[in-house]
């Protein structure tokens, strides 16, 4: 969600300025643009994308050594040139203060009291172009200009409510970027030639520009200048952050073979989930102290002896894994585990015990409100953190006490696939542990889980031979706007994540229900116009679940089954049966969304929708 990439240098910065917008396309974005200095401030801007924009910047010759871009995820104002970014400063003209076309800027992030901010900047002779929040910002430094940028960046931010990141730069000082950041990411990349620095929201823009990196705390502010730069943190005191070797390879972006990312990611998951599981050798404490979050005292074990109860934060296909883990949880380790949606949970009052293990999960590891829910938490009393997530230089990674980093390597598509998967496998490492720690997990048990851990990678293979199968059920789905799945016990958490694929890239409508609730209202929609999808291993629920399905067909309404290959459930009319390859136990919810995210993604080519970027969302949802 929005992108920043930023720049000082004595070369032209324009095409890595574009060039990182280009990489930063997975976040989602519905318009772009870049300013530069070139003897005063000049820009392009496009709702188009990112390649229709190097196409812009080219036939108008624009250059610059100095400069800022964006991607922009509409929150205020509609995706429009007029709203896009970077904005600039209209200042009162007869203004000893400032003059029009000062500033540049651009932002990621909600400013909160951008309307009361706006009336005094406009009672001050200040011009609005845009609907945006972030030109109020752009309007608000320039007021508070007197020859220090820096200055004027840090007096201006101390005004702002919500959150931002954000990279400024002003025509009366050319060769200088601020840069800074509270509740979302933002990265300083150190040049390798010419005394050059960079500004990111994510490593990966500035893939082959520079791989040392340097992460930017929470209320941190970064004067970029060529040859050198610095760094102060929110109580306005000098900040020597580290600076870290990072190899983000832009080659994980390239699609390959693939029609799409999406389709590359949903094939990438036995590599993906055989990277989580490296190395495991017996289930240990130890696999959850990430490096450099252990501290004196509070390690995983005293952790894991200490807490009684488990609380999960996540949002959307996370929450989703969460509530997969619960029963894992619950069933073998024993452990009373609540799930919560982050962005419900730190605005209701909560019942807080101290002795709760807080378990985040996040692909990017900078979801707002899951931060956010982490940090209402841990404000709360709850001191023991968790988190399982893809990125292991994130804010929720550096914020938890414990972490478990997933290796699903870059997902580019919005619609999570394989970040998904190995979240499941992190989360049933942890079960484990946990039952270990509380000597409720044998030898021979733990020797049995991991066996089937080990297997995964190639029953997932098995899975992913089943698409031509799927595609077959894609085109019965293609021509449909509603459809059902159910599940029960431990596959209903799946069956609610297959609905979210089908409705996030297809835009069919599309709904989920534990398969008992369906005669307590959802039975009234089922026709033969609304497929039904059912989750349907071969575990203690099966029976219940056939009663469900025969409550289906006697409404007309046509079954498309998952069955494992002894559920004894047979295709016939109006029932359409794919066997998985095997029963899995426990693990059988990571083989069972799989055939899920092919019947969404061959429905979406289908239907002709933009598989990778579906309307209206992002990737990174890094405001609330």
């Amino acid at each position: 969600m929005c992108g920043i990439v930023g720049a000082v240098s004595t070369r032209n910065i324009v095409p890595i300025l574009v060039q990182g917008l280009q990489r930063l396309e997975y976040r989602g974005y519905d318009s772009c643009g870049v300013a530069v200095y070139a003897e005063g401030l000049k820009r392009a801007r496009s709702t188009d994308r990112v390649a229709k924009l190097l196409t812009q910047v080219d036939e108008e010759h624009l250059q610059g050594t100095t400069g800022i871009a964006h991607t922009r995820w509409a929150t205020h104002g509609a995706p429009a040139v007029h709203n896009a970014h970077p904005h600039f400063s209209h200042g009162p003209g007869k203004s000893a203060s400032g003059k029009p076309g000062r500033v540049a800027l651009v932002h990621n992030g909600i400013i909160e009291n951008h309307d009361e901010l706006r009336a005094a900047l406009k009672a001050k002779g200040y011009e609005f172009n845009s609907q945006t929040d972030t030109e109020v910002i752009c309007h608000l430094i320039d007021s508070l200009y007197e020859g220090d940028l820096f200055e004027a960046v840090k007096a201006g931010i101390s005004q702002l409510h919500g959150a931002y990141a954000i990279a400024v730069f002003c025509k009366d000082e050319p060769h200088r970027v601020i840069g800074a950041r509270a509740g979302s990411p933002l990265i300083l990349g150190v040049g390798k030639e010419g005394g050059e620095h960079f500004l990111a929201s994510d490593a990966m823009a500035l893939a082959g520009v520079t791989d040392q990196i340097v992460y930017l705390e929470e209320g941190d502010l970064v004067d970029m200048q060529l040859g050198k730069y610095w760094v102060i943190d929110k109580a306005h005191k000098p900040a020597a952050r580290p600076v870290k070797t990072v190899h983000a390879h832009s080659g994980a972006a390239e699609l390959g073979p693939y029609r799409h990312y999406m389709q590359k990611e949903i094939f990438e998951q036995p590599r993906a989930v055989a990277d989580t599981l490296e190395g495991v050798q017996a289930i240990v404490p130890e696999l959850f102290e990430a490096s450099g979050n252990h501290r004196p005292g509070e390690g995983a074990h005293r952790v894991f002896n200490e807490i009684d109860s488990v609380l999960i934060l996540a949002c959307g296909t996370s929450y989703y894994s969460g509530c997969t883990a619960k029963y894992w949880l619950e069933s073998i380790a024993k452990i009373p585990t609540q799930v919560e949606i982050a962005s419900e949970y730190r605005y209701r009052d909560t019942v807080p015990n101290p002795r709760t293990l807080v378990v985040t999960i996040s692909q990017s590891g900078e979801t707002a409100d899951t931060l956010a829910a982490l940090r209402h938490a841990q404000s709360q009393g709850m001191t023991h953190t968790l988190t399982v997530c893809n990125v292991s230089t994130s804010a929720m990674v550096r914020e938890c006490k414990l972490a478990y980093i997933t290796r699903a390597g870059v997902e580019i598509g919005v619609a999570s696939t394989k970040a998904f998967t190995t979240q499941l496998a992190g989360l049933f490492l942890l079960t484990l542990a946990l039952a270990q720690a509380k000597g409720r997990l044998t030898e021979s048990q733990e020797a049995a889980h991991l066996k089937a851990m080990r297997h995964l990678p190639a029953a997932l293979s098995a899975v992913l031979a089943l698409e031509p199968q799927l595609i077959s059920w894609s085109e019965d789905f293609a021509g449909k706007e509603n459809a059902l799945f159910l599940g029960r016990g431990l596959h209903y958490p799946i069956a609610l994540e297959g609905a979210l694929k089908l409705k996030e890239i297809t835009y069919i409508h599309a709904e989920a229900y534990a398969a008992g609730e369906l005669k307590h209202g959802p039975l009234a929609l089922v026709t033969s116009e609304m497929p039904v999808v059912t989750v349907a291993p071969n575990d203690a629920l099966l029976e219940k679940l056939k009663s469900n399905m025969q409550e289906v067909r006697a409404r007309g309404g046509v079954l498309y089954v998952l069955a494992d290959a002894d559920s004894r459930i047979e295709s016939e009319e109006g029932i359409h049966v794919i066997r998985m390859p095997e029963h899995y136990g426990p693990l059988s919810p990571l083989l069972h969304v799989v055939p899920l995210q092919l019947l969404a993604y061959h429905t979406a080519c289908a239907r002709g929708t933009d598989v990778d970027k579906p309307r209206n969302l992002a990737k990174s949802v890094t405001v609330e």
